[in-house]
């Protein structure tokens, strides 16, 4: 992957007018979606850094070009004057989600002590590093946990999600295969929760698990180990 270092001398005075601007983000959304051959552009913005322009794709990835798209650069920004990478900080940005979307009911809810803190995580049955997380949440107190099954590794892990969500208690059924290996029992129910569950991860782009949120918004991709949960938990001020 490319590295583009963008000295403060190179940044460019954006002096255009706003209507010139929208125009400009128009042209290139359109030039990209012609190179690339379908419409794959959510999001195009004009940047300070060098005239350049951010395009954000329908996968998520991040790319930049200038405003004839005579280049596409696949790489990071990172500004010499305050070091910060600022590709980086714009996925941050562009994962927070709004916490209040999200459907809880449709979640295996855990409450440990006062449950005062709140972690919400999208998980497979069958995820290794899911396990791993759900033994590091043990260790974890006064917290709310909301787990959405989310089956992506295979038609087992959709028929143990089937079996966990319908049992009579879904957090012991969970609980008893993620931390001790117990083959949960069969057990019908309606399933539409976890086909939500599915399409809601889709539209998140969530393409792994564990994929953790919390209630500012922020997404982390992957396990966490107990020290780390409680540090983005304090960042909460909880």
């Amino acid at each position: 992957m490319i590295e583009i270092v963008v000295r403060p001398a190179l940044i460019a005075c954006l002096v255009a007018g706003a209507g010139w601007a929208v125009a400009g983000e128009e042209a290139v959304r359109k030039s990209v979606d012609a190179f690339i051959g379908t419409q794959a552009v959510e999001s195009v913005r004009q940047i300070k850094y060098g005239g350049l322009y951010e395009v954000v794709l329908n996968s998520g990835e991040m790319i930049y070009t200038d405003a004839k798209v005579s280049f596409l650069i696949d790489g990071r920004i990172i500004d010499t004057a305050t070091r910060a990478d600022v590709t980086q900080a714009r996925h941050a940005e562009l994962a927070t989600i709004d916490f209040s979307i999200l459907p809880l009911e449709n979640a295996i809810k855990q409450v440990k002590g006062d449950g005062k803190r709140v972690v919400v995580s999208f998980e497979d049955p069958n995820c290794g590093y899911c396990k791993r997380f759900a033994q590091e949440l043990s260790k974890i107190g006064n917290v709310t946990i909301y787990t959405f099954l989310y089956p992506i590794l295979g038609e087992d892990s959709s028929r143990k999600s089937a079996h966990i969500w319908c049992s009579s208690d879904r957090a012991a059924a969970w609980n008893d295969w993620m931390l001790s290996g117990t083959v949960p029992q069969a057990a019908e129910c309606d399933g539409k929760a976890l086909d939500q569950n599915l399409a809601l991860g889709r539209k998140l782009r969530i393409n792994g698990t564990p994929t953790v949120f919390f209630e500012d918004g922020r997404r982390h991709g992957g396990y966490l180990a107990a020290a780390q949960l409680e540090e983005a938990l304090a960042a909460l001020g909880k």
